[in-house]
């Protein structure tokens, strides 16, 4: 198992490609009109995770962050994934199409780039998930989750990704440097395993591989890690 992933890892790093098993393929629509449809059917993989930044790193964040726009397809339901500054800063557009209830266009702010969107149905429930990566500039410095559950494909509630600072079991020489794929009904995560918390730290010979399964929350959608390895 650890060796199939860990070799999709790492095909990821020259191919831009994903998929997600026994499920609908999912279609990426160029924001260039005169492009055909593309339908994939291999997984992504990219570096990121939910961390706090300085007010200092926010403002070298602003000034890189690069322009994103991609429509992605999965089981009937479209999402149009787009930034743009607002009042300087920018943010994050997810705009559904296909939805029974609300439609609505979600909001959230941004302090990186994206570096991937893709949809999936983790719990094969039948209705998809968006989940867009986002990384910001710097060494060391993780990024960010923002994911949304599409409920029965009636509306849209976000995902929750807990830090890893949360969870003793994988903070353990945790600096970021994460890489992340969906790959069939788990989100992986994975990590080198640093030999302390503090910034003189040293990468250790480990890489610490984490599984998430999506469960309904009190308030939303919850992703909770159900293994974890390291090799």
């Amino acid at each position: 198992m650890i060796a199939r992933i860990s070799t999709a890892f790492a095909v990821t790093v020259f191919l831009a490609a994903h998929a997600t098993a026994e499920v609908a393929p999912r279609v990426q629509i160029p924001s260039n009109n005169h492009a055909e449809a593309v339908t994939d059917t291999q997984s992504i993989k990219v570096p990121l995770t939910a961390q706090h930044l300085s007010s200092s790193l926010v403002g070298d964040a602003k000034n890189s962050i690069q322009p994103f726009d991609q429509t992605l397809e999965l089981q009937g339901i479209r999402f149009h994934v787009t930034t743009a500054l607002v009042d300087g800063n920018p943010v994050l557009y997810i705009t559904p199409q296909g939805l029974e209830i609300d439609n609505s266009k979600v909001t959230h702010p941004l302090t990186g780039s994206i570096v991937r969107a893709e949809v999936a149905d983790l719990d094969r429930n039948g209705s998809p998930e968006i989940y867009i990566f986002v990384r910001s500039s710097g060494r060391g410095i993780a990024g960010e989750l923002v994911a949304y559950s599409t409920n029965r494909k009636k509306s849209l509630s976000e995902i929750y990704l807990p830090l890893v600072s949360d969870n003793p079991k994988i903070a353990e020489g945790y600096q970021g440097e994460d890489e992340f794929a969906v790959t069939e009904n788990a989100l992986v995560q994975r990590y080198p395993v640093y030999d302390g918390a503090d910034a003189g730290a040293r990468r250790t010979e480990k890489m610490r591989q984490v599984q998430y399964r999506l469960i309904p929350g009190e308030a939303g959608w919850v992703l909770r890690v159900s293994e974890v390895t390291e090799y």
